[in-house]
């Protein structure tokens, strides 16, 4: 298992990776059925929804303000055909890999579409 670290672009590139070797990507489900959201450090009153490409990098988040939540896998067909395009028309943008410290990037939907696409499918 590779390790995430404090350089975002490492962890960006293995997320498409990752994901790309296994299929799927793994968010942080509440019991309720709700999923893990994050404000967004550059738009006021816009959510980020984390993601990461191994289920060890997310389950380390389950805790604190995530505490009821739990890993689940989404299919990478899924996460790009409803996910990214859902997740663009209402506004939330995507988190990539963050670290243990919920630091990292965050990406507009169709941009992370683009990249698999265009750069990890083609």
């Amino acid at each position: 298992m590779n390790h995430l670290n404090n350089n975002h672009e490492e962890n960006y590139h293995l997320f498409f990776e990752d994901a790309v070797n296994t299929g799927c990507v793994w968010g942080l489900q509440h019991e309720d059925g709700s999923w893990a959201l994050s404000a967004s450090e550059k738009y006021p009153e816009t959510n980020v929804m984390p993601f990461w490409s191994q289920p060890e990098f997310a389950q380390c988040h389950v805790n604190d303000d995530w505490q009821g939540h739990e890993v689940v896998a989404i299919s990478l067909e899924e996460f790009m055909d409803d996910w990214l395009t859902g997740m663009h028309t209402d506004v939330v943008l995507v988190g990539v890999n963050w670290d243990a410290e919920l630091e990292g990037e965050e990406y507009e939907p169709l941009d992370i579409l683009h990249t698999f696409e265009g750069d990890y499918l083609s």
